[in-house]
C-alpha cells in the first residue's frame, strides 16, 4: 500500500505496521500501545488521534491487508479466460501472496481469532467479500459457460474450506508451500461449483 504524504496516513500506516511488526515479533497479548508507538516513531497521544484501543488496529491491519489481497486477486484476473480458470488464477495469486509474507499472515490469521466477537465479525467480513469476489467472476456471463450460478453461500464455504488449509499450514510452519495448494483449491473449487455428478 502506497504511504500518503498526508501526515495522517502516514502515521496510521506506520502505526498499522507497527502492528504487524509487534504482534509477529512478540504476540498480540505481549504487545503494549507504547510499543506500537515506538516502533512507529510516534507519541501514544498520535496512536489515540488514529485508533482508539489496541483491538482497534489490529482490525484496522486485518481489514487493510485484505483489501490489499483482494486489490491482489482482481489484478490477477485474465478475461479472455473462462470465468472458473480466472478463479483459479485469483487463488494461486492470492495464496502466493499471502506466502510472500510469513510474519504478516500469522498475525492476520492467528491474532484476529484472540480478539473474540471482534475478531470473529472482522474475519466474517473479509470472508465475503472475498466471497462476493468469487460470486462476481464465476458468474460473469462468459460464451460456453457449462457450470450453473454460483450461490453466495457455496462461494463462502469455498473461502472457508482454503483458510482452513492455510492455517494448517501456519500450524505446520509451512507457509511457503502455500502455491502448492493451488491445484487441491482449483479442484475444490470446480467440484462446488459443479456440484456432484
Amino acid at each position: 500500500m502506497p504511504v500518503s504524504a498526508d501526515p495522517d496516513t502516514s502515521h496510521r500506516r506506520r502505526l498499522l505496521d507497527a502492528m504487524g511488526e509487534a504482534v509477529a515479533r512478540k504476540g498480540y497479548a505481549d504487545t503494549t500501545i507504547a510499543d506500537l508507538a515506538a516502533i512507529a516513531r510516534v507519541s501514544r497521544r498520535t496512536f489515540y488521534e488514529h485508533f482508539a484501543t489496541k483491538e482497534d488496529c489490529l482490525v484496522a491491519l486485518y481489514e487493510a491487508a485484505s483489501k490489499q489481497s483482494l486489490g491482489v486477486l482482481r489484478d490477477s484476473i485474465d478475461p479472455s479466460h473462462d470465468p472458473l480458470t480466472q478463479a483459479e488464477q485469483a487463488i494461486e495469486a492470492y495464496l502466493s501472496t499471502m506466502a510472500s509474507n510469513p510474519a504478516l499472515l500469522k498475525t492476520l490469521f492467528i491474532a484476529i481469532l484472540s480478539l473474540g466477537p471482534t475478531g470473529l465479525q472482522a474475519r466474517r467480513r473479509v470472508n465475503q467479500q472475498l466471497a462476493d469476489f468469487i460470486v462476481e467472476v464465476v458468474n460473469r456471463p462468459h460464451e460456453g459457460r457449462q457450470h450453473p450460478p454460483l450461490p453466495g453461500a457455496l462461494a463462502l464455504s469455498i473461502v472457508g474450506g482454503i483458510h482452513e488449509l492455510v492455517l494448517q499450514k501456519i500450524e505446520q510452519d509451512r507457509i511457503g508451500e502455500l502455491p502448492q495448494l493451488t491445484a487441491t483449491t482449483a479442484q475444490f473449487v470446480r467440484a462446488v461449483v459443479y456440484g456432484p455428478r
